[in-house]
């Protein structure tokens, strides 16, 4: 297995993972990220509450994307962490190999396609 070719894919997903997270929200003091408005308008006075409504949309959207994003840099994280720890390439549930495959397509992937048919 070529794990520097994983560790390039996944290092250049982080960074992509970032840049949105970052036009998403910000950090917080505890690491988490946080929806930020779209436009930082929000501290101006609504004008009506279809103003207010389509804000609170917006921000649930935003907030939304957010979290998924979160959790991709961590399973990213994760992944990574492995690598230089050097047990890259293990389902989590039965510890066998994870298919090459399913790696190139997903290198954070955390089970085997096996597993993963159970799960789904």
């Amino acid at each position: 297995m070529d794990l520097e070719k994983y560790k390039v894919k996944l290092e250049k997903e982080k960074a992509l993972l970032k840049e949105e997270l970052a036009d998403l929200g910000r950090v917080d003091k505890t690491g988490d990220w946080q929806a930020t408005a779209e436009n930082e308008l929000s501290d101006q006075e609504v004008q009506d509450s279809g103003d207010l409504a389509e804000k609170a949309t917006d921000f649930e959207e935003r907030s939304s994307k957010l979290d998924l994003l979160e959790l991709r840099l961590r399973d990213i994280e994760n992944a990574l962490e492995k690598i230089d720890e050097g047990n890259y390439g293990n389902c989590k549930n039965c510890k066998k190999k994870i298919e090459e495959d399913r790696l190139e397509v997903n290198p954070a992937a955390q089970t085997c396609k096996e597993c993963m048919e159970k799960i789904i």
